[in-house]
């Protein structure tokens, strides 16, 4: 026979955890037809000789829903080697709702996920009201990679509700429409349902976005649905009961009888902070809990610290402060020249020693700067010195040090700010819990402020190779079988004859995220981070090679997956 593609010459690491082995891969109508020694011809080669085979890797917690409609490779996770993300977290998606009333949704997506409104009213070109009709747009699209995607809460509220949804209670009627929507969008294919109850989710006016309005009722009667109908994820932003043992004993109680009396599996993000150092291990225990009483639940653990990224190119600590904010307005060039000023200087030096006075500070905005915990970010690898650090080392001020270095690079640096997932040691002890899963870019929102596309060659180079902290193997598992298990890509996440050809080519001696690099490449030329990888030979998508040696190929083999109701189309 002559197959469409064969990999040839591999060390295949299939996804199960199991030890590597050599074979080459065929591949034919977009399914993997052979794992083992292939002489027959092949439409197309690839030599993976001294490289590593694997499946594709699977990001279970992303925002591209408004990206996909003005971008169709699915960057910045297609060039870490993702081949399936699930859209739609944390309650915010473009439907159901209609043109119209776009403005609605867009209010809940612009602050709380930093996904500029401008992009989107140019960008995306509305043909959908229904969630049904949303997924029938998708699949039409051109894609590069594999999307499925969560009906939102806050978009749910807002196409019932109107502008009522951002500050009143569903009535009896709100909440049946409501629950006929999710029931009609888990027919046609929707993974689930997804809800915020963060205060780190606000709107560009301060105000809550609309699933924080809702009272826990309301979210217990949409996650009744799921379960009478049998099917969907539910996927909620915490609330943040902080460091009350009560407060935290309740929640947990609510979400523990949610996921029993439902019989849904139940996800959230789940990050260590310095703050509070002894949360993390009580989500983990509470995961267990939950398990051992019946539920299903599992935590989405992070492979690095959660980093807003620091520039003159993008944002500063400083930019709303006295003289920062008439300096940081002027193009770059000028900045550079004031900020070499030494009158200019010592005025924003000493406007940033002053207490912070400006506005609330949620999410991932950049904050006030603790100088022990900001961090010049010369490569990808580290260790990195504080600036706290190289102030001493210098004899100098800290914000003075943070310009210094600035300029040093002709503004062309990023600094590092963690402000979740600080502590190496907790982050892998998180990864490595029965019940988490490494996931959460968060890719296609917070688009000027972070850059966590990159986690999965992140894990690779990081964990792997450079602190042994897991095999490859047990690293692969993590990004590839166990978050298609969990979110129900059964015919994906395993190099096996038979399934979908989602397939990496990877280098584990040189695979690392590369810098990122500030672009301006939203639909009215909007700035956001662009990453990209080194390391990885080729991407696969259902059987066609999408990148070779992180160059696309033109292919855009992407799919749609609708969830487990969807009726044969």
């Amino acid at each position: 026979m002559t197959y469409d593609l064969v990999i040839k010459n591999g060390t295949v690491i299939d996804g199960s955890g199991m030890p590597r082995f050599n074979a080459d891969i065929g591949i034919s109508d977009g399914v993997i037809e052979n794992i083992g020694r292939i002489s027959d011809k092949a439409q197309e080669t690839i030599d993976a000789e001294g490289h590593i085979v694997t499946p594709g890797f699977v990001d279970g917690h992303t925002h591209m829903d408004a990206q996909i409609a003005w971008d169709p490779l699915g960057s910045c996770s297609c060039w870490h080697g993702v081949t399936s993300v699930v859209m739609g977290n944390c309650g915010f998606t473009l439907a159901p709702c209609s043109e119209a009333d776009k403005s609605l949704v867009m209010r809940n997506l612009e602050r709380a996920e930093d996904i500029s409104a401008e992009a989107m009213s140019i960008g995306i070109k509305w043909s959908w009201e229904t969630f049904s009709e949303y997924l029938d747009s998708i699949e039409k699209l051109p894609k590069g990679i594999n999307y499925a995607g969560y009906i939102g809460h806050s978009a749910l509220r807002t196409y019932i509700m109107g502008e009522r949804a951002f500050d009143q209670q569903a009535t009896e009627n709100d909440l049946k429409l409501m629950n006929q929507e999710l029931t009609s969008a888990l027919k046609a294919g929707a993974i689930g349902f997804s809800t915020s109850r963060t205060p780190n989710h606000l709107t560009p006016s301060d105000q809550p976005v609309a699933s924080r309005v809702a009272n826990w009722s309301e979210v217990e009667s949409l996650v009744n649905t799921m379960g009478r109908l049998n099917a969907g994820i539910f996927e909620i932003a915490n609330e943040q009961p902080g460091r009350d043992p009560r407060k935290r004993r309740e929640y947990f109680d609510r979400l523990k009888k949610l996921a029993i009396d439902s019989g849904r599996p139940m996800t959230f993000g789940m990050f260590s902070t310095r703050h509070m150092p002894e949360m993390w291990q009580d989500f983990c225990d509470f995961l267990d809990e939950v398990a051992a009483d019946g539920g299903r639940m599992f935590g989405q653990a992070h492979s690095r610290a959660l980093n807003v990224l620091l520039s003159f190119k993008t944002t500063t600590p400083f930019d709303n402060w006295d003289h920062w904010r008439d300096m940081r307005t002027l193009p770059l060039a000028e900045q550079m020249n004031a900020l070499r000023d030494p009158v200019v200087k010592a005025r924003l030096i000493e406007s940033a020693n002053k207490p912070y006075m400006g506005p609330r500070v949620v999410g991932t905005e950049a904050r006030p700067p603790n100088w022990d915990w900001v961090f010049p970010l010369f490569d990808m690898k580290g260790p990195y010195q504080s600036v706290s650090e190289i102030a001493r080392s210098r004899g100098k001020d800290c914000t003075e040090t943070m310009i210094d270095l600035a300029l040093e690079r002709n503004l062309d640096l990023f600094f590092a700010q963690p402000i979740a997932n600080e502590i190496d040691e907790d982050i892998v002890k998180i990864m490595k819990h029965p019940r988490s899963v490494v996931t959460f870019s968060d890719s296609g929102a917070h688009v000027s402020q972070i850059m966590d596309s990159s986690l999965q060659s992140h894990l690779l180079s990081h964990w792997v190779r450079e602190q042994q902290a897991l095999t490859l193997e047990e690293a692969i598992k993590m990004i590839t079988l166990e978050p298609s298990t969990l979110w129900g890509f059964h015919d994906r996440g395993l190099l096996r004859v038979g399934l979908k050809a989602d397939v990496n080519v990877i280098n584990p001696d040189t695979i690392l995220p590369q810098m990122p690099e500030v672009v301006n490449d939203l639909p009215g030329g909007g700035r956001r981070l662009k990453q990209k990888a080194d390391g990885i030979l080729a991407t696969i998508v259902n059987g066609q090679t999408l990148f070779r040696n992180g160059e696309h190929t033109g292919a855009l083999p992407g799919q749609l997956l609708r969830g487990p109701l969807a009726v044969t189309r």
